[in-house]
């Protein structure tokens, strides 16, 4: 590519190139991103002709960041990043900064002690704002959200249209398989592999967007998945249909070590696609004033999660944070 004078990058640009750049495939970045792969081709080669730099090689069968691409992708983070935050800054300046009455958060596991620090911090930073928790399972979480029975909720992604999220962590995905099967003694294993192993299934009203994600549909190689008629509607249960060898399931990796159960061995999968823990709302109440100040709070709390080192892990509790000011915007 032909050098041009550098031209300032648009924030978007940059955010597509993020999630190109961990999904290494313009079709699965396009599908994450809700937008179509050929704006997406068209949106990261407009972004190469601003900075003058090829970032990412294209094939056939592959996708890869160039050294400029990994050289720029670090840079990319930190002005999303920082986007994000002025935004936060801006909403939560044109509002009241004292806030009252209730809201309501729900997470997938409301012991996790981020959970816990979250709520301290928005009872400090508002001292007259009620704030309650609420245990949501994945099979729920869209539908609570879009009745307005919860204000936002902890948990993982993707998330249909009508909801909106902001990203808290990333973590890999694995494999639960219960102990007997062959491929339960292996330290990892392929997509490929698992074909034709029927999935635990779920319930017809779980958003199709979320459905697919964790059931890896469709798969590279367009095998079938097969899905037994046992319907999970919690984690737990569905843990519980893979001990009893009634299917297998995908999962984060954090389930690892929040819920380790005899009888299930979770196997890494080498070519599957991260996960996100998110916080999601509905996207209509955006700009309610609890869940400005929640968005807030998260990345505050989990941000300091983060800054505790590279063995941090994004549910722990994270180091004390300062009281509030006088005056501190949420």
């Amino acid at each position: 590519m032909a050098k041009g004078s550098a031209s300032d990058p648009s924030v978007r640009q940059l955010r597509l190139l993020l999630v190109l750049s961990e999904e290494l495939h313009f079709g699965r970045a396009a599908q994450r991103l809700f937008i179509s792969q050929p704006a997406l081709s068209r949106q990261i080669q407009a972004l190469e002709e601003r900075l003058g730099l090829t970032l990412v090689e294209r094939s056939t069968r592959r996708v890869e960041l160039t050294p400029a691409g990994e050289a720029v992708l670090p840079h990319a983070r930190a002005m999303v990043d920082a986007a994000d935050g002025l935004r936060e800054a801006v909403e939560s300046a044109r509002r009241t900064r004292t806030l009252s009455g209730r809201t309501v958060l729900g997470a997938y596991a409301v012991a996790l002690p981020v959970i816990g620090a979250i709520v301290q911090r928005m009872r400090a930073l508002h001292p007259d704002l009620q704030v309650e928790l609420r245990e949501v399972t994945f099979a729920e979480q869209a539908q609570v959200l879009l009745e307005g029975r919860v204000d936002a909720v902890l948990c993982f992604g993707p998330v249909p249209a009508g909801l909106q999220s902001l990203e808290v962590a990333t973590q890999p995905r694995l494999v639960c398989l219960p102990d007997g099967h062959p491929l339960a003694r292996r330290d990892r294993v392929t997509i490929a592999e698992l074909a034709g192993i029927p999935l635990i299934n779920v319930p017809d009203h779980v958003p199709r967007v979320y459905r697919d994600f964790w059931s890896v549909d469709p798969r590279p190689d367009g095998s079938p998945v097969l899905a037994t008629d046992h319907r999970a509607t919690t984690l737990d249960t569905m843990m519980s249909a893979v001990c009893l060898g009634q299917g297998i399931t995908f999962a984060a990796a954090d389930v690892r070590e929040l819920m380790p159960r005899p009888g299930i061995s979770y196997v890494d999968v080498v070519d599957l696609s991260p996960c996100s823990v998110i916080l999601a709302w509905a996207a209509a109440r955006r700009e309610v004033p609890a869940i400005v100040a929640l968005r807030g709070v998260v990345r505050e709390v989990c941000g300091a999660t983060a800054a505790a080192g590279p063995n941090a892990r994004w549910w722990d509790t994270p180091a004390p944070l300062p009281p509030p000011q006088s005056g501190q915007l949420p």
